[in-house]
């Protein structure tokens, strides 16, 4: 059943409402996705907001301060309208923790050190263009540096007013407890989607069972999910597709068996196959936020519509069939 009102949910214990269904922004940093187009990369973020999507997520990582930039650009008079997410703990600026990577000639760590996450944050706000951030993740965790060390920095943050509740991402259970025993947490933001569920017998009932919001990310699994990655596609080499076990063409092929068990209840709805997906994610349990990247209006406005859309029980468990049916033995 579709409404014309996109589903509000709580962050957390933080009091922010926000879409069900948010815009995550790591295909417009342009790095590992083949380059980015700014225009339309901002006319993408606009259409998400005029569209009722109040979610934005996005990171320092994603095109070392390029999708930050653009988030700012687009969302200059209407920050009113959005909560807005990004995230600190992968770092260039120092050398501190972990090497994780190099992007653009740059060693790239982990660091959640106090003092690093204080420098990240005054330079998120600057390049977003804001005087507070709605949400804050830790993007990946530091070995080297106690969770409770770095939730003191965060905890202070918010108490000065400049962010207004508290995230982790990429977390073990390990790493949950910690956070779940600082009292502060308010969601974790993991990959979840129909190819990727490991979280439901390990995070899930940790964040239920203490009220932590969980964002999944890659709801439609960098497009597998979509309906549009057919299995002729091919992928540019600097596209993280390319070469990756998950979009090999028996893959995709079993996407388009499940496409073809879905499809008469799609067309019920009268939506696309990438919606019904999205619609099916927020719907399990434990899954608050769906976070969908989009690159021009067409793709904002699809996955807005999304949230307006709510799936039967007895359709929420057709579909899972057919899952459980048709993606069995994915290559990883």
């Amino acid at each position: 059943m579709a409404s014309n009102q996109v589903r509000t949910r709580p962050v957390g214990k933080s009091g922010i409402q926000a879409s069900v269904v948010g815009l995550g922004t790591w295909a417009i940093g342009g790095w590992m996705w083949g380059g980015t187009d700014e225009r339309q990369s901002i006319a993408a973020i606009q259409a998400s907001i005029d569209e009722g999507i109040s979610l934005i997520d996005t990171a320092p990582a994603y095109g070392m301060g390029l999708s930050e930039t653009i988030v700012g650009r687009a969302i200059k008079g209407r920050r009113d309208k959005v909560v807005l997410a990004t995230k600190c703990g992968l770092v260039w600026h120092t050398t501190k923790g972990n090497y994780f990577f190099e992007q653009d000639g740059k060693p790239v760590h982990r660091h959640l050190g106090a003092d690093s996450i204080a420098y990240e944050l005054e330079q998120s706000l600057r390049r977003l263009g804001t005087d507070h951030i709605d949400h804050y993740i830790t993007h990946w965790q530091d070995a080297t540096t106690p969770i409770a060390e770095s939730m003191e920095a965060l905890i202070r943050l918010k108490e000065q007013g400049k962010i207004r509740s508290i995230g982790a991402s990429n977390v073990s259970p390990g790493d949950l407890k910690a956070y779940v025993e600082s009292g502060a947490i308010d969601a974790i933001q993991e990959e979840y989607s129909m190819v990727a569920r490991d979280i439901e017998g390990t995070l899930l009932p940790v964040a239920m069972e203490n009220g932590v919001s969980v964002l999944s990310y890659s709801s439609l699994a960098l497009g597998l999910l979509s309906g549009k990655v057919g299995p002729e596609r091919v992928f540019a080499e600097d596209d993280q597709r390319h070469g990756n076990p998950r979009f090999s063409q028996d893959n995709r092929r079993k996407v388009a068996q499940l496409a073809n068990a879905v499809l008469p209840l799609a067309e019920a709805h009268k939506v696309s196959m990438a919606q019904l997906v999205i619609a099916w994610t927020v719907q399990q349990p434990g899954i608050t936020f769906s976070l969908c990247g989009a690159r021009d209006p067409a793709q904002a406005r699809e996955n807005a519509a999304a949230a307006r859309l709510t799936l039967s029980d007895e359709e929420v468990a057709h579909i899972g069939e057919s899952v459980a049916r048709n993606l069995v033995d994915l290559d990883r």
